[in-house]
């Protein structure tokens, strides 16, 4: 019997656009609040922002998972990486225009949120996208792409922005998340709706109270 062989045509797809959306998603997260600390000059305020910015991470990581059981996974991809686009739009047209601790805050919360979203909707996606023997190795490169992204997207943020500033790092997350969101809409993804009595939001709700 021939093997699957691991990195088809869709699964590669997803993989290069966890790298572009997670890589990029980490870029920014490291370059705002360096940018809002350099142009402040606060470093409480600096870890203040910082530390704000969890929260929807942590809220939005269980409940992406149950999402992502429930919603076209390939979907949910695309639609997070066109907001993450966007709101590198906005917040490169709006800087110097209104308060930039608002704006950085609100940005940051934006996207913490969108990644603790969109890893849970890409793990979701490989046992669709893969053979059950090539499960492991898959999960496998996820795994070390979402390691890596967090590891090497403050470096990059750091040296474009001590650089370059501020601008080249929007712009190049604007141009990359928004091709990456255009390449996930050829990606086929099979997806079977479940018949469920609950709403997303009474089973995520459900799913906190019995935390």
């Amino acid at each position: 019997m021939k093997t699957q062989k691991l990195f088809s045509r869709d699964f590669t797809m997803v993989v290069i656009g966890q790298i572009i959306s997670l890589l990029g998603n980490a870029v920014l997260r490291f370059a705002l609040p360096l940018y809002l600390l350099n142009e402040t000059r606060s470093a409480a305020l600096f870890g203040v922002v910082s530390a704000c910015s969890f929260i929807p991470m942590i809220i939005l990581s269980p409940s992406g998972g149950i999402v992502a059981d429930r919603v076209n996974k390939r979907n949910i991809m695309v639609v997070l990486d066109f907001c993450t686009a966007a709101i590198a739009l906005i917040y490169t047209l709006l800087v110097g225009k209104i308060d930039l601790t608002a704006l950085t805050i609100a940005t940051l919360i934006l996207l913490y949120g969108i990644q603790g979203a969109y890893s849970p909707s890409v793990q979701a996606s490989i046992p669709a996208l893969v053979s059950d023997e090539q499960l492991i190795p898959a999960n496998s490169v996820i795994t070390l792409v979402n390691s890596l992204s967090s590891l090497i997207g403050p470096v990059i943020g750091g040296a474009v922005f001590g650089f370059w500033g501020i601008k080249p790092v929007l712009e190049m997350g604007i141009i990359c998340f928004f091709a990456s969101a255009v390449m996930e809409i050829f990606i086929h993804i099979p997806f079977e709706k479940k018949q469920n009595s609950k709403g997303i939001l009474a089973t995520v709700k459900g799913t906190w109270r019995t935390a």
